[in-house]
């Protein structure tokens, strides 16, 4: 399997409450309280592991309280390389009610100082040293300019690893000039940041031509129940999870990537790494947790996914994924 860097910027501790419905204005009693390490590179990560590779890990971490995420990087066998900083690592409230919505409520992130930023780009040549991919992944703490992110990512692109680009907003926007490897938006996220509606596949389909005429050789849009569409150099496809039971959506799309990134880097055909990666989705949105806890239950699901090449788009080549 593969050896894979996963940035982090921004992670977080997210605490959980499990709730039958939530009242706002009103006192609610939970019915389960988890606490996770997590941030979006950092969820990638557990799936990543669970799939059999072998996992770095860097960003920015609170000082002050890393002992969650320690114990999980100890469990999981990842190499620790995040630089310290002064402060608490946030932590990100998360409402889940019932009927699988999530109500979340986001800390402000640490503030990073100008030396921790400086000591992570010039840890990046050492790092990515050997890696087969590099995923940047999560939004930006505050200190993080977008100067400094689109450096970042500049001198990511330099190395020989793939990188792959998840985030959203001003970050999403910036990034995609960097015009990494695979890129990863929510269909919201991607309207917002070129700035264009994205209301038809027809609109969805002329965005990432353009996208890829930049250099950005893979465009994987995810849309929540409805799936996602992947345009490849030479495949461009949609797939639909089946139905499942959903108790939070949280870490679907890091999931999601993850499945993505594995099938590629092993070789696969575009249909059976879709299959996986919209299964690994779908497993992830009947838990809280983040992984593969039941490798029967997700070859059942992928099993299930619904597959098919765009309308209208080439499929040529698809066993052989730029």
């Amino acid at each position: 399997m593969a050896r894979i860097l996963t940035i982090t910027l921004n992670p977080a501790l997210d605490l959980t409450v499990r709730l039958p419905v939530l009242c706002p204005g009103e006192v609610n009693r939970g019915e389960a309280l988890y606490v996770q390490a997590a941030g979006k590179g950092l969820n990638v990560a557990q799936v990543l592991a669970d799939l059999g590779h072998e996992l770095s890990v860097t960003g920015f971490l609170g000082a002050d309280n890393p002992q969650d995420f320690e114990t999980l990087f100890a469990a999981r066998g990842f190499h620790d390389a995040f630089v310290r900083v002064p402060g608490q690592t946030r932590s990100n409230f998360k409402l889940a009610e019932s009927d699988g919505r999530v109500t979340d409520i986001n800390g402000p992130g640490l503030d990073v100082s100008s030396a921790a930023l400086d000591m992570l780009l010039a840890k990046i040549p050492q790092l990515v040293a050997g890696q087969e991919a590099v995923v940047v992944a999560g939004s930006l703490p505050r200190g993080v300019t977008l100067d400094w992110f689109v450096e970042l990512l500049t001198q990511l692109k330099q190395q020989d690893a793939p990188l792959v680009l998840d985030t959203s907003g001003a970050a999403l926007h910036a990034g995609l000039q960097v015009a990494p490897w695979l890129v990863k938006p929510n269909l919201a996220e991607l309207a917002e940041a070129c700035a264009v509606p994205l209301a038809s596949p027809a609109q969805l389909a002329v965005q990432a031509q353009c996208l890829q005429a930049m250099g950005i050789a893979h465009l994987v849009v995810s849309q929540g129940a409805e799936g996602l569409c992947w345009f490849a150099p030479d495949a461009h496809w949609q797939a639909r999870p089946p139905p499942v039971e959903v108790v939070s959506t949280v870490g679907a799309g890091d999931s999601l990537l993850a499945g993505m990134l594995h099938g590629l880097l092993q070789g696969w055909p575009a249909e059976r790494t879709l299959r996986l990666a919209t299964a690994v989705a779908a497993q992830s949105v009947g838990q809280l947790a983040f992984g593969i806890p039941d490798a029967a239950q997700l070859a059942r699901l992928a099993e299930r996914v619904e597959a098919r090449p765009l309308a209208g788009a080439s499929t040529t080549d698809n066993n052989k994924i730029s």
